[in-house]
């Protein structure tokens, strides 16, 4: 039982988790500041507010309503997601993109309307298979005129 405890700890997904965990929690404590630093006090001075606008607030008889620190943390957010998507997922998905394999076409991956019947079937079938009707097979569909196509009975 602790053998398999031992070798679900060492995988390296739950290792990549867990440093990936960390680099995100430093990460967002690094963005939080840089938006309570700057970010926030120059909304602040552009709306009027003196100095650091997370400490904005209104009230409604006695209870207080902090929307400051509401809209720092939205603005947190979306430079956190910002450098994330820009820095990070847009790079990796072109990176993805230029050594993606390219996968053989499928024959039966495209599909046309039975002219008869007008359900979907594959479009180098030569019988309908929902009707049996003989119809006239598309080689050419999605560029597969290597494909031998049966002639039709």
């Amino acid at each position: 039982m602790l053998n398999g405890f031992k070798d679900f700890i060492l995988r390296g997904n739950v290792i990549s988790m867990a440093i990936g965990l960390a680099v995100g929690t430093a990460f967002t404590a690094v963005v939080t500041g840089f938006s309570k630093a700057f970010i926030t006090p120059l909304i602040g001075l552009a709306t009027g507010s003196v100095g650091d606008f997370s400490e904005a607030k209104f009230s409604v008889g006695k209870t207080v309503f902090p929307y400051g620190l509401a809209i720092s943390a939205a603005i947190a957010f979306v430079i956190t997601a910002a450098v994330l998507y820009f820095l990070i997922v847009a790079p990796l998905a072109k990176v993805q993109e230029r050594f993606a394999k390219e996968e053989a076409a499928d024959p039966k991956s495209e599909k046309r309307d039975c002219p008869r019947c007008f359900t979907e079937i594959p479009a180098i079938a030569s019988r309908c298979a929902h009707c049996t009707s003989e119809i006239e097979p598309i080689s050419v569909a999605a560029g597969l005129e290597k494909i031998a196509v049966p002639a039709a009975r």
